[in-house]
């Protein structure tokens, strides 16, 4: 690897650091709010230990779609769910800010993080669809999992993300776990 490139992945590298302090709208369970780095590093985790349970994908693939799924929220920030609506530009946003954000790259280390987040975006294949669902089921785990505020409105996650957590048997049983932890919490916060 030529010193130009080393710097430039560092520079990179540098930049993507942002994550770590891109904040979004759950709570670990200590009630500190959770980094877009930390939801990133713990979907992955899920798709390793899952990845058997998965036949006929390229396990690296869906790994590497994991790892960028949100790498461009390094510069404008996580858009949470609930404040998500349909042509909101968040997609476009991101993309613009991945290419901001890979300059520094080798072209051919940028055109491959570009091409997975658009794969990831795309959800037609099957790494990305279930790269999608687990990123759906991570996010419920959490909230789930999360010192979360007293008006935490738990029956949005009832219905979150439901498309793709139905995509595969595994993550439609994961679903179902989550769906009755998400319900118990509700309860408890009531009360």
């Amino acid at each position: 690897m030529t010193a130009d490139r080393i710097l430039g992945a560092l520079d990179f590298l540098r930049e993507a650091e942002k994550l770590k302090c891109t904040l979004r709208s759950g709570f670990t369970s200590d009630g500190r709010p959770e980094s877009t780095a930390e939801h990133t590093w713990r979907l992955c985790l899920m798709a390793l230990v899952f990845a058997d349970e998965f036949e006929g994908i390229d396990h690296l693939r869906f790994i590497k779609l994991c790892i960028v799924h949100d790498l461009g929220e390094a510069l404008s920030g996580d858009i949470p769910a609930v404040m998500q609506t349909e042509g909101s530009g968040k997609s476009a946003q991101e993309r613009a800010d991945l290419e901001v954000l890979t300059r520094a790259l080798h072209p051919e280390k940028r055109a491959e993080i570009l091409t997975l987040w658009e794969e990831y975006e795309a959800a037609q294949t099957p790494e990305a669809v279930l790269a999608k669902g687990l990123d759906k089921l991570e996010t419920i785990l959490q909230h789930n999992q999360g010192k979360n505020p007293a008006d935490f409105d738990y029956a949005f996650n009832l219905g979150y993300g439901q498309r793709q957590t139905s995509a595969h048997p595994l993550l439609a049983q994961i679903r179902t776990i989550l769906d009755e932890e998400t319900r118990a919490r509700a309860d408890q916060a009531r009360r």
